[in-house]
């Protein structure tokens, strides 16, 4: 079999390997088997997901695999991936599964996992779970499958814990705020948080049908929300993914502030306000030197991990870290959540602005990005274009054009089928020859 976990999960095409109900419903036995606490008890398990109409077939597959073993399953309909994180640990429960493909299209789905601390799985697990979809698992006698119930209370209760990391003593009152839901699970627990906390709500994105998620909205395609700012004069723009657990900002002219900006702000304020656990912030090897350059003129220190959310999270908890995330809009502090959360992370960017009384364009780009460049090259299955030799010729030579004068990442994703040339250097005519100088040497290659 081949390996079913990427950066964040099993992902791929709805109906198509390894996203099939079939597969689903051996994931769900495969997982249920390993969390069952070897102690007397219920155990049980919470599932969430997105909108995305093969949400359903998931639930349902994953629902049968998991009450095989013996698990009860607590259903929580659509809510965002960090709301999954959080009752997880507040429900007591032994597993945590989410439904979603994130900023993927709706044609994709996607199955996240969060273990009974409210954390992503390490690789070690997640191989585990693997060696057991592949072997199968032995389903419990009739009188110990597992029930399945509908929790209707989940978003409420993920509502109430957001509100709780915006200030006590602050409003929103006076505050224009466009919030684009990417027509994802967040649509109905974004707009009202931030009513409930006084703001002038503009909603985008807030009428999923399952086929609409991440389409020409939310946190990859910021456009929509940046017209509806200037459109209404709003202060600021919150644009989410699909699963609501990155976002990107805009402010009042509809200009983008990406995760990078915001990391350096709030790292930038919490070493100031001593809040700055490790003294230095924690991100992926696709932030901005930009951002580097910031930090140590605030003597803030940066550590960098793989691509991945869970890659920065797991660096934080060994370091005793706080404060970590990726470009993207992935913003993780841990002294509120265990995974990425948008609207949390939307919520205390408002907060900066409401007690800085400026406007967003002067609180949100904090420093110059180095110009960067990232394409992307999508492959076959069963192609591996990194191996070729005339690409690594390519790659020496384009890094050696940027010796001193920038730097150059080259990876395959963990979520998608492709591979993802990325270079930064002051000198603009450098970057775009290095970057499209690989660029051809892998299309070359996957052309055959």
């Amino acid at each position: 079999m081949s390996k079913l976990f990427g950066t964040d999960g099993v992902r791929g095409i709805a109906n198509a390997h390894p996203m099939t109900a079939e597969m689903a419903l051996r994931i769900g036995a495969a997982v249920g088997r390993y969390f069952q606490r070897e102690d007397a008890g219920e155990h049980r398990v919470v599932i969430g997901k997105d909108t995305r109409l093969s949400g359903y077939m998931f639930e349902n597959a994953l629902t049968a695999g998991l009450t095989s073993t013996g698990m009860n399953v607590l259903l929580l309909g659509p809510v965002p991936t960090p709301a999954v994180g959080l009752l997880t640990r507040s429900m007591r429960a032994d597993l945590g599964v989410m439904i979603s493909a994130s900023h993927n299209p709706a044609s994709d789905n996607g199955i996240k996992f969060f273990g009974p601390d409210g954390f992503k799985l390490s690789d070690a697990v997640e191989a585990e779970i693997e060696d057991l979809v592949e072997a199968g698992v032995d389903p419990v006698a009739a009188p110990r499958i597992g029930r399945a119930k509908r929790i209707d209370d989940g978003r409420f209760r993920y509502v109430e814990r957001v509100k709780s990391t915006f200030p006590r003593h602050m409003r929103l009152d006076g505050l224009k705020v466009v919030v684009d839901c990417a027509n994802g699970a967040a649509y109905k627990v974004a707009p009202e948080a931030l009513w409930e906390l006084g703001a002038t709500v503009i909603p985008v994105g807030v009428t999923p049908n399952g086929q609409n998620i991440n389409d020409a909205c939310g946190s990859t395609h910021p456009q929509a929300a940046a017209e509806a700012v200037v459109a209404h004069g709003a202060d600021v723009g919150i644009c989410l993914d699909g699963d609501a657990d990155r976002v990107i900002l805009l402010d009042e002219n509809g200009q983008i502030g990406d995760g990078d900006q915001f990391m350096g702000l709030m790292a930038a304020r919490w070493a100031a306000d001593d809040r700055l656990r490790g003294g230095a912030l924690v991100t992926t090897v696709m932030s901005n030197l930009g951002l580097e350059r910031f930090l140590q003129g605030h003597g803030v220190g940066l550590e960098r991990t793989s691509v991945g959310d869970r890659y920065v999270v797991e660096r934080m908890r060994q370091g005793g870290f706080n404060l970590g995330g990726e470009q993207s809009g992935h913003i993780v502090m841990t002294d509120y959540a265990t995974t990425g959360d948008g609207l949390m992370a939307g919520l205390q960017f408002l907060a900066e602005l409401v007690q800085s009384g400026k406007q967003a364009s002067d609180v949100l780009h904090v420093f110059d990005p180095v110009p960067q460049m990232l394409k992307n090259v999508r492959f076959a299955t069963g192609q591996a274009p990194l191996e070729a030799k005339s690409v690594q010729t390519a790659i020496s030579e384009a890094e050696a054009q940027l010796s001193g004068n920038g730097r150059l990442l080259i990876r395959k994703s963990g979520t998608e089928p492709l591979i993802r040339v990325m270079a930064e250097s002051e000198d603009e005519g450098i970057l775009s020859a290095s970057v499209d100088h690989v660029v051809k040497a892998v299309e070359a290659e996957v052309s055959g």
